[in-house]
């Protein structure tokens, strides 16, 4: 049986003794194994990334800007092969995965004008004869750990930019679907990255903790459920590293009565039930201002359930695959259990969904709960599974307040005609990424993405802008040339422009 190594120092390696099965979720066949990395393989890979790191500081930015053109390129012509290997192991329908893939392109493109995100501040004559700069210089071994939803994006959200700005990186993705990761890493290789520069190593909580705890790792990115990410957080900043952490959401959408409701609908659909919910910006709660817009909203969603198409996510004519692992199935549906007891009202019912001759996969329907109140499981807890809630509120201010109430503060929406109660939506709304008519208001690359609250923990945001300053430090420089021969008295005041 195949088995999904590791990438250190340029090479596959897969000696540990430990590993996990992969399966495929439209079938729960084993297809591969993948290698559980020792401490000791961590710290090979993080050794390896230290000794390149010297030489690889020093390449000059458009050097390695370079590198990241050629790497989109190669993203591009093996776009088909890197789907197929992400919806196999992930189970996202296949026009889904290559939209992710798309994204984490457009992140690499980003990468390229490196060599003008790094230029520094000069200032001349800050004083007599005195000018002052200030340099973005990379902080050395870098690390990320990337989660099962997003196997392809979330990795290009790091490492090209990490490298770019002339850091080395350990990259540790999902255990559960590696195989993308693995690939677009030698994809990297095959672009000129310098063997110990990347490097990718397969595992579970012991190289988590290796790469939290290593002295030698300086900055730790993480995506996430907000458990595990406040846990890499409070581990990585204990251990002096520069960490960014980002967790769970649980995402709202505002409808006013004015809203367009049959765009709203199509658009909701998509946004919670695209790639079975398995999204951190997943749209799974609906606010409906008016029991009107509620009823309506209601009925157009469940008539477009019924015309949803589940099945492999290898077949193009399917909207919805299935959900990753048979044990997150059972937990959404318990939630939904949950719900059912808690007096919800389930409208739309997708357990028990058998797509023929996929008898065994991980097959969820997507279900629909109307009259959901606060308190409820399954309004406070992220679920992760194409399960949507609606909620009914009188008022725009009720509903802004059970948005803002909640802990998690990823993203949000609004539904509308109105201009004036959209900007005081987004003006006023306590959530970190907000969309007006849009669901799914993911920044693009050049922007930075990142929510509020327990869904980010640092200071700084993923990609973007935000990620040049994540993996770099600012130097700043003072110089003078006094003019020879000219002898200048002591000074014993601080120095200032008075």
């Amino acid at each position: 049986m195949q088995t999904v190594g590791h990438l250190i120092n340029g090479k596959i390696v897969a000696t540990d003794q430990r590993h996990q099965d992969l399966v495929n979720p439209s079938t729960n066949e084993v297809t591969a194994r993948v290698a559980l990395a020792s401490k000791a393989t961590v710290e090979d890979a993080i050794s390896a990334a230290a000794a390149a790191y010297p030489a690889w500081r020093d390449v000059p930015p458009i050097k390695r800007a370079r590198i990241m053109f050629r790497l989109k390129d190669l993203l591009e012509q093996n776009a088909d092969k890197i789907c197929e290997l992400l919806t196999r192991e992930h189970g996202k329908v296949l026009n889904d995965a290559m939209g992710e893939l798309q994204r984490g392109i457009e992140n690499v493109e980003y990468t390229c004008g490196v060599p003008e995100l790094l230029k520094g501040e000069h200032s001349r004559n800050v004083g007599p004869a005195i000018d002052s700069w200030s340099e973005f210089q990379p902080l050395g071994v870098c690390a990320g750990i990337t989660p099962f939803n997003f196997p392809a994006m979330v990795p290009l959200w790091m490492w090209p930019m990490a490298i770019a700005c002339g850091n080395t990186f350990v990259l540790k993705p999902s255990e559960r679907d590696p195989s993308c990761a693995l690939f677009i890493a030698q994809l990297g290789m095959e672009a000129g990255i310098p063997p110990g520069v990347l490097n990718v190593v397969n595992g579970d909580k012991e190289a988590v903790d290796t790469l939290l705890t290593d002295k030698r790792v300086q900055a730790v990115s993480f995506v996430g459920s907000t458990p595990i990410a406040e846990y890499v957080y409070t581990t990585g900043t204990a251990s002096g590293k520069r960490v960014q952490s980002f967790g769970g959401a649980k995402n709202h959408a505002l409808v006013l009565p004015d809203a367009d409701l049959d765009n709203a609908a199509s658009a909701l659909m998509g946004a919670a039930y695209g790639s079975c919910g398995e999204r951190c910006m997943a749209i799974s709660v609906v606010v409906a201002v008016g029991d009107a817009t509620a009823d309506a909203l209601v009925e157009k969603l469940k008539a477009q359930i019924a015309e949803l198409k589940v099945g492999d996510g290898m077949d193009n004519n399917n909207d919805m695959g299935p959900m990753v692992t048979r044990a997150l199935k059972e937990k959404v549906e318990g939630y939904i259990a949950t719900g059912i007891e808690e007096g919800a009202e389930l409208a739309v019912d997708g357990r028990g969904l058998t797509v023929a001759g996929f008898e065994n996969g991980n097959y969820l329907g997507a279900c629909l709960f109307d009259r959901v109140k606060q308190g409820m499981v399954i309004h406070s807890e992220e679920i992760f599974g194409p399960v949507l809630c609606v909620m009914r509120v009188e008022t725009v201010q009720e509903g802004m307040d059970i948005i803002d109430a909640h802990e998690y503060g990823n993203g949000t929406c609004i539904f509308t005609r109105d201009g004036e109660a959209a900007r005081y939506f987004s003006d006023n709304i306590k959530i970190g990424m907000v969309g007006i008519n849009v669901p799914l208001p993911v920044p693009v690359a050049y922007q930075s993405f990142g929510g509020w609250k327990h869904s980010r923990f640092g200071d700084l945001h993923a990609y973007g802008p935000d990620s040049v300053r994540f993996y770099t430090v600012r130097k700043t420089m003072t110089q003078r040339w006094p003019a020879s021969g000219v002898r200048e008295g002591v000074q014993f005041s601080f120095p200032s422009h008075h």
